[in-house]
């Protein structure tokens, strides 16, 4: 929110330099983010002077210009060449310098020394245009009566440099979004710090009624949505251009100035923080404001001409025919003033933030109006606002007050009441401070004491204190009023043992297996959580599961990311884009998925969850460019390897199990769950369907495992210790005759699931398919390697239980021994 210097001293005393303000504001919770000059006029005026042209003769080598002597208040008076016609010895001028810098739109130049016509020429005497201060350009300026020569353009014509502070308020600090707010914040802390604010607002007691009738009736027929609605009529307004003191200071701070009745409405609304709108008498038809719920499936179109769909739950000021205003929120295209509008309507209201807040986001917009209506504006302020509007209408734009004030207020709002405890104070300060000072901060805050004794005081917050309600919240107020730099840090340190959460645990284990990898050599990299629901179209993640967001940057960031998959590949595509093609990423970072049958309305984040994964990608050469080893390309089965050491490293590989699958994702893949079923990750080459999209036209491998799971199985592993076995492993080699459709993944499983104590090991060292084998078979070679830690296996054993993987193999898989 940008706060003018010049406007925050309309209603505080304070000699602070914009640097001293912006650290004061900070340190009471009003961060300021930074701070801009501003100048009503380009240059402010600077290197011009007041001049008086003593002699003007006609210049020998031309029919149009002039040499004159100007007076600038110097020794000696300078020569100037003039080309306007109605320069004449006796006139008061405005000069330019050498050394002027001079401005014409975005464009500058410089007034040098120079030679006109053989005659030398040292400054400009200047037209309106030529400085900014006007558009005309048929002469130099002439000032009417005597002005002091070397008097500074800046201080005749009064030009003053404005400081715009960029102060960034709290979702709970709205009653600071505004300049008398921030006012009020500053008078808190001068007066704590010895010096006299004299916080003060203009007066709105020369309000009066010119006129009893002309008024306009108004029906508020919901009162929960509609706290307080208050309005007044005024007739025979003249629409015109604003003033320059009201377009200087809405220029200051960002705004554009319209006319002189909208502009006074932006200015209230920034001054006090009470949005206001205007209506045209004539487009209310019926002579009647009614507040009232849209009509289901209504149509509207607002001031931006956007036709938009409304629902019963937008809350709309009509007329007798038609909705003419979103409340709180945004204007219709033909109720507001225009330069033809001669009676108007002004509304100050106080509206349900909820109802705003909700009506704000389905129709996507965001005003400074809702800005303020959805975090609580101050219904007991609403009348000062519009008595004060409706003066400055009076004095800029004329008219009449006609009818009565109209104020429905049906359940006022009453101060919050809060009993506060010394006690506490200390205990939540952390130190001592003197009762005077407490009372005094709270007086200096506008917080009143009802009653007091010796151990607490009740208190009464003003409802424009929306965010105290609460005894904790009345602290926070004294602290940063009173200075969190005035509150000592001891030199002890009251600690207590901790512990180790699954969050840290979670942590410990992302770094071992991050150093793993990276010593592998991967690289780390973190992508937007934000991501492009079209990636999701007809795929085995549906659309329809994706978090939506209501209002998205653009289409290419309107979801969250369900998988970790499309970030890895965008910035696998955008390094291949730069002849970086052997490429091995990582990433760990939250997924989120939104199930549409178990949402329920009432419940906001039903139907919602998050999950942390861990991804891998691998694309282009294992090796490549070395003496001593041909360029070789990276493969899945790196892929495989460097996922099971994740799950060795973590210590569950030995609770894993793989099983060959293929979808629309993977072309081929191994999908991991634990002894129970429960799906742990999927690993294996990207489908080109997918790699095309993003133009990769290599193989990528691609690993995604869902690391909450795994940290619950890490969690549950106990590692220990034992020496190496004393006694030899077996090993026994079976040469399978199987289906085209069995996997190796298949047959270790059999084989784990016939022995799961002695067998220590399964591996395939060879794989046939040719000739001499039946149509639709291959053949595997697998290794077991059987040992027990206690005792030497013997033939009796071992036999046994190969005869059991042997027999298990035939049953399940229709195996064959060669």
């Amino acid at each position: 929110m940008n706060i003018s210097y010049n406007w925050l001293k309309d209603y505080v005393n304070f000699d602070l330099s914009p640097e001293e303000l912006s650290a004061a504001l900070t340190s009471i919770g009003l961060e300021t983010g930074g701070i801009e000059e501003v100048q009503t006029i380009k240059g402010g005026l600077n290197g011009l002077v007041i001049g008086k042209v003593l002699t003007c003769e006609d210049h020998p080598n031309s029919d149009h210009l002039h040499i004159t002597t100007v007076d600038l208040g110097e020794s000696e008076p300078v020569q100037i060449v003039c080309g306007a016609a109605n320069v004449a010895a006796g006139q008061y001028v405005v000069v330019a310098t050498l050394g002027t810098v001079l401005y014409s739109g975005e464009e500058s130049f410089t007034i040098k020394k120079s030679k006109i016509r053989g005659v030398e020429s040292f400054g400009m005497i200047c037209a309106e245009d030529e400085i900014g201060i006007g558009t005309s350009h048929d002469g130099i300026i002439v000032l009417p009566g005597e002005v002091k020569p070397g008097t500074l353009a800046k201080d005749y014509y009064n030009i003053k440099s404005d400081y715009v502070l960029e102060v960034d308020i709290t979702p709970n600090r709205i009653d600071a979004a505004s300049h008398y707010g921030v006012a009020r914040d500053l008078a808190a802390y001068l007066t704590q710090r010895g010096k006299d604010a004299g916080l003060h607002r203009p007066s709105v007691n020369d309000f009066a009624i010119d006129r009893k009738e002309g008024g306009i009736d108004v029906d508020v027929a919901n009162h929960e949505a509609c706290i307080r609605y208050s309005g007044v009529t005024m007739r025979n307004v003249k629409v015109a251009e604003s003033p320059d003191w009201l377009k200087q200071r809405l220029s200051a701070i960002g705004l554009r100035p319209i006319n002189n009745v909208v502009d006074i409405t932006n200015y209230i609304l920034h001054a006090t923080g009470q949005p206001l709108h205007c209506f045209d008498l004539n487009r209310i038809a019926g002579g009647k404001v009614i507040v009232k719920p849209a009509v289901e499936g209504e149509k509207f179109v607002t001031l931006d001409e956007v036709e938009r769909t409304l629902t019963s739950n937008d809350l709309m000021i009509c007329n007798e025919k038609e909705s003419m205003c979103i409340a709180g929120v945004f204007g219709g295209l033909k109720s507001g003033v225009t330069n033809d509008t001669t009676d108007i309507f002004l509304e100050s209201a106080c509206f349900n933030p909820t109802w705003v807040r909700k009506t704000a986001r389905r129709q996507g917009l965001n005003t400074d109006s809702s800005f303020r209506f959805e975090r609580g504006v101050d219904p007991n302020d609403t009348l000062y606002a519009l008595k004060r509007a409706a003066l400055l209408v009076k004095e800029l734009a004329g008219g009449e007050i006609c009818g009565e004030v109209v104020d429905i207020y049906p359940n006022p709002v009453a101060p919050f009441p809060v009993t506060l405890t010394y006690e506490k104070i200390d205990t939540l300060i952390g130190k001592h401070i003197p009762a005077d000072t407490v009372k005094s901060i709270l007086d200096s805050l506008e917080i009143k004491i009802v009653s007091e004794t010796e151990k607490e005081l009740s208190l009464q917050v003003p409802t424009y204190r929306v965010d105290v309600q609460r005894d904790v919240d009345v602290i926070e107020d004294l602290l940063r009023i009173y200075g969190y730099n005035h509150v000592e840090i001891s030199d002890r340190v009251h600690s207590s043992l901790s512990y180790k959460t699954v969050t840290d645990q979670s942590h410990q284990f992302q770094n071992l297996v991050s150093e793993q990898l990276t010593g592998c050599g991967f690289n780390e990299i973190m992508n937007n959580s934000l991501t492009c629901g079209a990636y999701y179209d007809d795929l085995g993640w549906p659309r329809a599961h994706c978090v939506a967001l209501l209002n998205p940057l653009s289409n290419d960031l309107n979801v969250m990311r369900q998988t970790l998959l499309f970030g890895g590949l965008e910035s696998i595509s955008h390094n291949i884009n730069r002849r970086r093609a052997n490429l091995r990423f990582y990433e760990c970072g939250n997924c989120y998925y939104f199930d549409p049958e178990a949402h329920n309305e009432e419940k906001v984040l039903s139907g919602y969850s998050e999950e942390k994964h861990f991804a891998l990608w691998q694309t282009g050469n294992r090796v490549e460019g070395s003496w001593a080893h041909a360029d070789e390309k990276s493969s899945v089965y790196e892929m495989k390897a460097y996922v099971e050491n994740i799950f060795a490293r973590l210590g569950i590989a030995g609770d894993i199990i793989a099983t060959q699958t293929s979808d629309e994702i993977y072309s081929v893949a191994l999908t991991y769950s634990n002894r129970g079923g429960k799906i742990l990750g999927k690993m294996g080459l990207v489908s080109h369907k997918i790699l095309k999209r993003f133009d990769i036209d290599v193989e990528v491998s691609f690993a995604e495992l869902n690391w909450d799971s795994l940290m619950k199985m890490a969690a549950k592993h106990t590692v220990l210790y034992s020496e190496l076995p004393k006694f030899q492993a077996v090993k026994r080699d079976l040469a399978l005759l199987v289906d085209q459709a069995v996997s190796f993944a298949d047959i270790e499983k059999v084989a784990r699931e016939s022995e799961r104590k002695l067998l220590k090991e399964v591996y395939l060292f060879d794989v046939y398919e040719g000739k001499n084998l039946p149509e639709g078979k291959k053949s595997y070679a697998v290794s077991f390697i059987l040992q027990d830690e206690n005792k030497t296996l013997n033939d009796k054993q071992i036999d046994a239980i190969m005869n059991k993987i042997i027999a298990n193999l035939q049953q399940k898989l229709e195996a064959q021994l060669r």
